[in-house]
């Protein structure tokens, strides 16, 4: 019998096959502010876990004073360096170095989300462009300093109506109510939970006859 590739389970699951379908067939809205700003690129890395069903990779970033989203659960990524040629090869290496996971060697980058920018003016000037992956299951973790821990959620636990709920956050500016998904203790708040909702609008479109 011929080998099976440890990429071939998660790319022949219905749940990717039409995602893989939904995103090529869609052009990327994209940011197109009045003045030169920072470019960045995250990572949702999609697996099959060991019960059949897709995880995501989210990651709890480390306590740094100087670094506005300091603590928060998000998505592996960051910002476009001189050497970046493209936010894909952003989305790679900031992927590789902050969790040790090689999206070139080991996955599969399935297409990208409408890229968006923060909401408040008090974080700092810059746009993001979400990549989709779907990689192999038992890839080993290799956290950065930067990234205090990282976990594979199963996707029906974010996309629960259940998950989804207001909260009151004290935050430096005072107490304000947000948007959230919640899994576990995780609160998923901000960007991280805008472009999820983003991801979870493209996944359960309907697809066209």
């Amino acid at each position: 019998m011929p080998s099976v590739s440890p990429l071939q389970g998660v790319l022949e699951h219905e749940e990717i096959r039409r995602l893989s379908r939904a995103l090529s067939g869609r052009p990327p809205s994209r940011v197109d502010p009045a003045d030169p700003i920072r470019r960045a690129a995250v990572a949702l890395l999609l697996r099959l876990g060991s019960s059949g069903e897709i995880e995501l990779l989210l990651i709890k970033r480390a306590i740094y004073a100087s670094d506005p989203w300091s603590g928060h659960v998000a998505l592996p990524g960051g910002r476009q360096e001189a050497g970046d040629p493209t936010l894909l090869h952003t989305a790679i290496r900031e992927t590789r170095e902050e969790v040790g996971v090689d999206i070139s060697g080991h996955g599969a980058v399935l297409g990208v989300l409408d890229e968006l920018g923060p909401s408040t003016p008090r974080l700092p000037p810059l746009t993001i462009l979400p990549h989709v992956a779907a990689v192999e299951r038992d890839l080993p973790l290799t956290l950065s300093r930067e990234v205090a821990d990282a976990f594979w959620v199963p996707l029906s636990r974010l996309r629960d109506p259940a998950a989804s709920r207001e909260v009151d956050l004290d935050l430096a500016t005072g107490v304000k109510r947000v948007r959230s998904l919640s899994y576990e203790e995780h609160i998923i708040w901000g960007l991280t939970e805008r472009i999820l909702r983003q991801f979870f609008a493209i996944l359960d479109a309907p697809e066209p006859r």
